[in-house]
């Protein structure tokens, strides 16, 4: 599972007319890789609108994003443990690099029917999982003790922590096996919890900065290095999630001409036009367009 490392980009889903835009998406993908030098994709994750996309919509786009010869990872989870396997199954078919299943959200099980849920998942398909830890968006934390049981399932290979807490990480590397993945969910923390032990992120802000990301992460374990990163792309990581994520980052890419459209499918809606003069300006600054 080496592969699964470095920089790997959430990617978005551009829209046009209320249908995917397939030609923005092997356009950002051709940047991802070329300019931004990253490491892996995430399809149909949170980024890339995954409640509204359909069946064939997420293979396209898998499809696509495969052809880049990089990694990729596919979001398949959802608050039903029937529903997770059913996809779950129908992904492995296409022999992902992994599948990312979040915590289900809503419903709010307890520990033990986490469990239960990621166990019967891994169960019922042999690819490798990823767990999805992002209690801001689920309510329902998935606590260490918990991760260090489910690491003992052997297709079971990792996790991406959005908790932006390194206390979180410290007690989750104690209880889990020594080759478990441990990847960041959070852009502005990232590069700190490299230091501490993790091994990549899967990222938003790597759309604008995928290459700075990884520079920065290969150098985590100085601290001029750290403080460097958060100092400088303060504002970017605030103007990304000014809104809900993935609408800033929609609009950074329009800004940046690698999507021709920052359409979003209800019930998300474009960013609203009292920040686009902040962000306009934040990636100028940074020399992003």
């Amino acid at each position: 599972m080496s592969n699964i490392k470095g920089v790997i980009t959430a990617l978005v889903t551009p829209f046009k007319n209320g249908e995917v835009d397939y030609e923005s998406f092997r356009r950002l993908v051709a940047d991802q890789k070329n300019t931004q030098k990253v490491d892996g994709f995430v399809v149909n994750g949170t980024t890339g609108e995954s409640p509204t996309l359909s069946f064939d919509e997420i293979k396209k786009l898998y499809e696509i994003a495969r052809d880049s010869g990089l990694p990729v990872i596919v979001g398949t989870g959802s608050n039903s443990t029937a529903k997770t396997i059913e996809l779950s199954q129908k992904v492995a078919a296409w022999k992902p690099e992994a599948l990312l299943v979040v915590v289900p959200y809503y419903n709010k099980p307890p520990q033990r029917g986490l469990e239960s849920h990621f166990s019967a998942i891994a169960k019922a398909s042999a690819s490798p999982i990823l767990l999805y830890n992002v209690p801001g968006r689920t309510i329902t934390m998935l606590e260490p003790q918990t991760v260090g049981a489910l690491s003992r399932i052997a297709n079971i290979v990792g996790i991406k922590d959005a908790t932006g807490d390194m206390n979180v990480l410290a007690q989750t590397k104690r209880v889990t096996r020594d080759d478990f993945i441990f990847l960041s969910g959070d852009d502005a923390t990232c590069v700190d919890f490299c230091a501490g032990g993790g091994h990549g992120t899967i990222a938003v802000a790597s759309h604008v900065i995928g290459r700075e990301m990884g520079e920065a992460i290969a150098h985590a374990a100085d601290p001029s290095v750290r403080a460097a990163y958060k100092e400088k792309y303060r504002d970017l990581m605030k103007w990304l999630y000014c809104e809900a994520n993935p609408i800033p980052v929609k609009k950074a890419t329009q800004l940046m001409g690698l999507i021709d459209s920052a359409e979003m499918r209800l019930p998300l809606v474009e960013l609203d036009p009292k920040f686009h003069k902040d962000l306009s300006t934040c990636l100028k600054n940074l020399g992003k367009i």
